[in-house]
């Protein structure tokens, strides 16, 4: 069994599982911020780790997982949460890319990508869109207009399914932190997007596989 956080009421309408990036835990700034402003915002934020996750946190250092196993531990986490039902699935970066390769079979509710890793750093060529194109669930991607990751001059020329909507966050990276110079601080990007995603979750309605 698969451990799990929970932050925000119990009785929620509305349940968003959110996955952690390659680089850091469940329980990153990142991660806490989003969870504590979900949370106070009446959803329901449950997070978990990958296996390669829970390993360092016994002092190994494994590389992420491969992808089947990734996968696996998605529809874990789900099926201990009950099934899909009501639950809206996403994460940041890795974690979010794994539930949109899901996300259409398990029936999840919705989508949320924080920072999603269209292609690898440095590598344009290499894209990882091609579910993407014909995404049947309500998905949210927040990204930052200059993530290394996909920045918006970038993402502006894929092919994306409709029901995919983009929200960019200005001059931020792949964790939408923005530069000094910009005139933004790093709150309020996160805040931007904390409100976004809590627009999105609530505007959903319950889908059936």
């Amino acid at each position: 069994m698969i451990p799990l956080k929970f932050d925000g009421p119990e009785g929620a309408e509305r349940t968003l599982v959110l996955a952690h990036g390659a680089g850091a835990p469940m329980d990153s700034p990142f991660l806490e911020f989003f969870a504590r402003a979900l949370g106070g915002r009446g959803i329901r934020v449950v997070r978990f780790e990958f296996p390669y996750m829970q390993a360092r946190r016994e002092g190994r250092r494994p590389p992420p997982d491969r992808e089947p196993v990734l996968l696996a531990a998605w529809r874990e986490v789900i099926a201990e949460l009950g099934g899909v039902g009501g639950l809206v699935i996403g994460g940041k970066s890795l974690g979010g890319r794994m539930a949109s390769l899901i996300a259409d079979d398990v029936g999840a509710r919705g989508l949320v990508c924080l920072g999603y890793p269209f292609h690898p750093p440095g590598k344009p060529q290499r894209l990882r869109v091609a579910h993407l194109e014909g995404l049947r669930a309500p998905a949210l991607i927040v990204q930052g207009t200059r993530d290394a990751l996909g920045a918006r001059e970038e993402v502006s020329g894929y092919r994306l399914s409709s029901s995919i909507r983009v929200h960019w966050i200005e001059d931020g990276d792949h964790s939408l932190k923005p530069r000094a110079r910009s005139g933004r601080s790093e709150r309020q990007n996160l805040e931007e997007a904390g409100e976004v995603v809590a627009g999105f979750v609530g505007s959903l309605q319950r889908r059936t596989i």
